[in-house]
């Protein structure tokens, strides 16, 4: 439903910006169904933005008024941002570049985060290491492709079939279908993977352990059973395997890496792909259809 509220007003350490896109996530679902609690109903979907300041707070020294800019890690603990303008605090924003437009902005900005937190924050990738991505066309997926190539490693992903063109010019190395009998097998064709990002602990967990290299470093994203463990425990001890469970929320450092981001946005480095435009009146079918649909990159909503 959209309805006019008042314009936010930003607090000191806060600038107000207009909100030129915001993309759909599936945590919005999650807010908007209670599985998790945001700060009650009714909510403002929407974590990230992109836009153009339009007021600071007092004590804001390093934006002015017309500064472009990107931001995440929001609609949790305060309103988000599928409005026209939302108030955000500096610690997760960044300066967006000028050739760098506000729908992929918008797109790459908290699944750009969540991949730089699994992939380089927590699982320390190293230049030259192979990388292992569930779910190669998926929000996060598509981007942890481009960051890992960025970083210098090898990258091999799953998706259907439909995608394994665009994800090999994404910067993939090799392409599988997550469907085939003989996934584990093809995965070790390509290289026992050092560093794993997956964002179905139920489905993988065990497959995880199985390909990984010894001292694999496994990037845990998402799991529909919360009682997900390796079905195999021996197994995973005698490869000395290490599991970080991540949450882009936690990230301690939002503003610096979303400043990474955007450079790797502006060299060209990091393309997010997205699939739907909507306007506010469709955030509802743009929620659903981050569940329902098959599409590869991110939906965004451009009030």
């Amino acid at each position: 439903m959209v309805e006019d509220v008042d314009r936010p007003t930003p607090d000191d350490d806060e600038v107000l910006v207009k909100v030129r896109a915001a993309s759909v996530n599936p945590v919005d679902t999650y807010f908007r169904e209670g599985s998790y609690a945001p700060g009650g109903l009714p909510w403002i979907p929407g974590s990230d933005a992109a836009g153009v300041v339009t007021a600071v707070g007092d004590d804001v020294t390093e934006y002015d008024p017309g500064d472009r800019v990107v931001a995440t890690a929001l609609g949790n603990d305060r309103p988000g941002t599928c409005a026209e303008y939302v108030a955000v605090p500096t610690d997760r924003l960044a300066r967006l570049p000028d050739r760098v437009g506000f729908a992929a902005a918008a797109a790459g900005a908290l699944v750009g985060v969540t991949a730089w937190q699994s992939l380089v924050a927590r699982c320390d990738l190293d230049p030259g290491e192979r990388v292992l991505v569930h779910g190669g066309s998926g929000g996060v997926g598509h981007v942890a492709v481009q960051v890992a190539a960025a970083a210098g490693a090898r990258v091999t992903t799953t998706a259907r079939p439909a995608y394994h063109d665009d994800l090999a010019d994404l910067g993939a190395d090799d392409v599988l279908d997550y469907g085939r009998d003989d996934l584990a097998d093809a995965i070790r064709e390509t290289g026992q993977p050092d560093v794993i990002l997956d964002h179905r602990l139920d489905d993988y967990l065990g497959l995880d352990c199985e390909v990984a290299a010894f001292r694999g470093r496994i990037a845990a994203i998402g799991n529909s059973d919360p009682e997900a463990t390796f079905p195999n425990v021996p197994a995973h001890r005698g490869k000395a395997l290490t599991v970080n469970h991540v949450s882009m929320f936690n990230t301690p450092d939002v503003a610096r890496v979303l400043g990474r981001l955007a450079a790797l946005l502006e060299r060209g480095s990091l393309v997010p792909q997205v699939a739907r435009t909507y306007d506010l009146a469709g955030v509802k079918d743009a929620q659903q259809a981050v569940l329902d649909d098959s599409f590869l990159g991110k939906l965004v909503v451009e009030p």
